[in-house]
């Protein structure tokens, strides 16, 4: 795969997905902190520090995309989502893949979560992983259940009272499976 690669969304806004810059990296841990602190999608409860950043979302491979330098609306190369792939176990289970998604609250349901969604199986079908697992979806994010079922992902379990919301709401978990060949 060539990178940058671009799309235009169905709102019309021209994208690019690309490998994660480290001058983006700042960026990024602020937009996940964001997401974590709205406490319905991430398990972490407290904004993590550059440290844990990295640990967590860059001990693999990261991604972004960014609103292309033709998108007139947002400022150009301003990252607009992101996305980590890395295998979800060790050793002689690490061709299953783990990946982590967010988006900027205010283009959620524009079509940047299906272009990376799109994107992350390609990628990792190309990297040599062979399956794609996520161990933690909560069973209140419906936007993302619903995208990852469309993308031909299966419910293989569900994890009793397994998140804590923001909100003090304790809500089961689901751990999702889609195979790449």
């Amino acid at each position: 795969m060539d990178f940058p690669f671009a799309q235009v969304l169905k709102s019309g806004i021209i994208v690019e997905l690309d490998y994660m810059h480290p001058q983006e990296q700042e960026v990024v841990r602020a937009l996940l902190n964001v997401v974590i602190v709205e406490g319905r999608t991430y398990p972490q409860k407290q904004p993590l520090s550059q440290v844990e950043f990295s640990a967590y979302w860059l001990s693999k491979d990261a991604f972004v995309v960014r609103a292309s330098v033709q998108d007139a609306i947002h400022k150009p190369k301003e990252i607009l989502g992101a996305f980590y792939l890395k295998p979800n176990f060790p050793g002689r289970c690490s061709h299953i893949c783990n990946a982590g998604f967010i988006v900027q609250a205010g283009l959620r349901g524009q079509g940047i979560g299906r272009f990376m969604g799109e994107a992350m199986l390609l990628i990792a079908a190309n990297l040599g992983y062979e399956a794609v697992m996520f161990n933690l979806v909560f069973e209140t994010n419906i936007p993302s259940i619903t995208l990852w079922q469309s993308l031909g992902f299966e419910i293989i379990g569900r994890i009793p009272r397994a998140a804590k919301l923001g909100d003090e709401q304790v809500v089961d978990a689901l751990m999702m499976y889609r195979a790449l060949h």
